[in-house]
């Protein structure tokens, strides 16, 4: 009886199974490469900065820096990036004590014991990647601080701006000489992840230091003004001298 049953089914299945769709065969994955990046070179990432004036991108954000390569430290987590640490550390490990000094392009400072040299480059991401930047001059890329500057050039006074930032992992920005903003503990690079209060833009030069440190992990930065209504600020030219 069973077996009767059973074979007045088969032909149920049967048609079933035939309307199935075919099994889909899985694609073919990209080959893995034999060999990473081996060039070490900084025309992947970067652009050696010509003498003429640059404007920040479409949304406003300043892609020209004068680098100076890492300063090394013996940094084991990026959780001790404090306010007090930032500060001492940054004071400690100064190339100038003279916020409003711009370095030369090829220019060496000595730092500690450490002889460092400036590089004027234009990041051709929206923002700075310090990792591929120190992987390109075959330089350590965690346990490192890094300072930067940069000149912006404003064709008059422009007031109620704000300064904002976003860095792996901490950093701290001064405008003319003045402490303006500062990013401690252990950050992701998020855009405006830290603004400044209100400053002004003088018309003519202002000069912007930074200085980014990071432990382990990747360190990268972005910096841009927006003005009351938080739009991006893009009437300015940008060097490095």
């Amino acid at each position: 009886m069973a077996f009767v049953v059973l074979f007045g089914l088969l032909p149920g299945i049967n048609k079933v199974a035939a309307q199935s769709p075919p099994q889909q065969q899985r694609p073919s994955l990209p080959p893995i490469p034999i060999k990473g990046d081996t060039t070490h070179t900084l025309a992947k990432h970067f652009v050696p900065a010509s003498g003429a004036r640059k404007s920040p991108n479409e949304k406003g954000f300043i892609q020209r820096w004068l680098v100076l390569e890492p300063v090394r430290k013996n940094i084991a987590r990026n959780n001790i990036f404090t306010d007090n640490y930032l500060r001492t550390t940054f004071s400690t490990d100064n190339f100038s004590n003279d916020y409003t000094t711009v370095p030369k392009n090829g220019e060496t400072v000595k730092v500690g014991s450490e002889e460092l040299k400036w590089y004027a480059l234009d990041s051709k991401a929206f923002n700075f990647n310090l990792y591929h930047f120190t992987y390109a001059l075959n330089k350590p890329p965690y346990g490192i601080l890094v300072w930067l500057v940069t000149v912006i050039d404003c064709p008059q006074e422009m007031k109620d701006v704000r300064m904002s930032a976003g860095c792996n992992s901490g950093s701290m920005w001064w405008l003319n000489g003045q402490e303006v903003l500062m990013l401690s503990g252990d950050r992701d690079m998020i855009v405006d992840n830290g603004t400044s209060s209100r400053l002004t833009l003088k018309k003519g030069k202002n000069i912007i230091r930074g200085a980014v440190i990071n432990g382990p992990g990747m360190a990268n930065f972005c910096v841009r003004f927006l003005d009351e209504k938080g739009s991006p600020v893009k009437n300015f030219n940008i060097s490095y001298q």
